[in-house]
């Protein structure tokens, strides 16, 4: 049996394999669109906080959840996602930051076991994007894994003028998809690319 319904959210149901997730030209605000090319999901970071915020909404501007950081100006720490209908916190997203390795764990918010992790694939492309003056053009490429280690799917960064990646879930039997695709939208922001 699945553990992801565990971590469900009120108002959302993401239920496709593949989604694409793309930042506007402007500022970190993006779209999670489904295989269909569907609006599923959209997040931004508000601007201007002491604590980084990102509210999400559905298609038809419905609040679903949003993610603060735990600090002030939160670099390498954690950011928690709540349902913004229930209240309760559904998952963390722990930021390990490396200049050789771009690792954020995904995590229960009430019994902090690990449900999945993302890490960078490439220290020679992650260490390009931290050191070289148009580093940031190189695009991310991530591994998503579940608690054990295996492979669970990917994050593709595509080389495009704004952000886009594509989010490829192979098997989410124990890893609940609405984080992984809200972390895709805050690493982005987050590691200001």
């Amino acid at each position: 049996m699945s553990t992801t319904g565990k971590y469900d959210i009120q108002g959302i149901e993401l239920t496709d394999d593949t989604y694409t997730v793309e930042q506007s030209l402007v500022r970190n605000k993006y779209k999670a669109m489904d295989a269909a090319g569907n609006v599923v999901l959209r997040g931004k970071q508000q601007m201007f906080k002491l604590k980084e915020k990102f509210p999400f909404v559905d298609a038809d501007d419905n609040e679903v959840f949003e993610v603060n950081a735990g600090g002030i100006i939160d670099v390498a720490g954690n950011y928690v996602l709540t349902d913004s209908q229930t209240g309760e916190d559904v998952v963390v997203l722990d930021n390990d930051y490396s200049i050789l390795q771009d690792t954020w764990k995904v995590r229960d918010a009430q019994t902090e076991e690990k449900l999945a992790e993302i890490n960078s694939r490439g220290a020679m492309v992650t260490l390009a994007r931290n050191v070289l003056p148009f580093g940031h053009w190189i695009p991310h490429k991530y591994e998503i894994t579940d608690q054990n280690g295996d492979h669970v799917g990917n994050i593709d960064g595509q080389f495009s003028l704004k952000d886009r990646y594509e989010i490829t879930i192979d098997d989410a039997s124990s890893v609940p998809k609405e984080p992984i695709i809200a972390a895709a939208m805050v690493i982005d922001a987050i590691q200001g690319n």
